[in-house]
């Protein structure tokens, strides 16, 4: 026994200095100001910042929700795939996190800026040309960077993965003699999905809604190249704070402390869901 204390000493320190006492230092700058003293100024000026939090919390509501439309699907057609199509996929799925995040989303600048990749196949195919003979425009390209909607799309483009693996590695685990049973007791496919497949695979779908939700409501790169700062979120608002010539520490604190409670709500939230459906699957 007492080895393993000794042996969990390393993992302490380290949980002590990287994570609990940073977030006593975000405390504590939250609810002092500049001279040292108790305040809950910070708070009170955060009433000037409600759009900000409305508007990343809705961009990442948004990217979550697409990110499951799509990964859902993915995960349960990849997971009745062959094991060695099943690792070629995973692999593919994976790739792209291999690359650098900023290089991915400085590629999806050249390919939604005006004169994008996007924007030049459409030129090269004559499309601006007949929309303009059609309605009578002068149409020389869609914009599409610096928009709500680009950075959405980055949202769902960079964490898709962290949606698919979750679903995917549940699903994949589900036994096939429950499928089997339910079939021969007459149930159909609509039926098999509904009563069993999404019921088990549930636990994966909040994994995948909360490694979605969590960092997209707090990103700021992404809103800052495929946003142009039009689309100011939580976690550019933090940065100016912190590094910007609106140097507030002490705002920027309360407005990170904000967001953590926030994110714990939603966790709380998903967890209780969860809890619930497992209990309705178990009756």
């Amino acid at each position: 026994m007492r080895r393993r204390y000794i042996a969990a000493i390393p993992h302490v320190v380290w949980m002590a200095v990287f994570v609990v006492v940073p977030l006593i230092l975000v405390v504590f700058y939250a609810f002092t100001s500049a001279t040292g003293g108790l305040t809950l100024e910070n708070f009170r000026n955060m009433g000037s910042y409600m759009s900000v939090f409305a508007r990343s919390l809705w961009l990442a509501f948004l990217a979550t929700i697409i990110c499951l439309l799509i990964g859902y699907p993915l995960s349960y057609v990849l997971s009745k795939e062959g094991p060695g199509m099943q690792r070629i996929f995973i692999m593919l799925i994976m790739l792209p996190m291999w690359i650098n995040f900023l290089l991915r989303t400085y590629a999806w600048m050249s390919i939604l800026e005006n004169t994008g990749l996007i924007n030049r196949l459409l030129t090269s195919l004559g499309i601006f040309d007949l929309i303009n003979r059609i309605f009578n425009t002068n149409i020389t390209y869609i914009p599409m960077i610096n928009t709500q909607g680009a950075v959405v799309l980055g949202m769902v483009y960079n964490y898709l993965p962290f949606m698919v693996l979750p679903i995917y590695s549940v699903i994949v685990k589900i036994d096939s003699s429950l499928i089997e049973a339910a079939q021969d007791l007459g149930a159909g496919s609509m039926t098999v999905f509904k009563r069993i497949i999404f019921p088990l695979s549930l636990p994966g779908v909040l994994s995948g809604i909360t490694m979605v939700f969590v960092p997209a409501v707090s990103t700021f790169i992404i809103s800052k190249l495929l946003g142009g700062g039009t689309s100011i979120l939580l976690g550019d608002l933090i940065e100016m704070q912190f590094l910007g010539n609106a140097y507030n520490p002490h705002l920027g604190s309360a407005i990170s402390l904000i967001m953590m409670i926030i994110i714990m709500i939603c966790m709380f939230v998903m967890n209780r869901f969860g809890e619930g459906e497992e209990q309705a699957v178990i009756m």
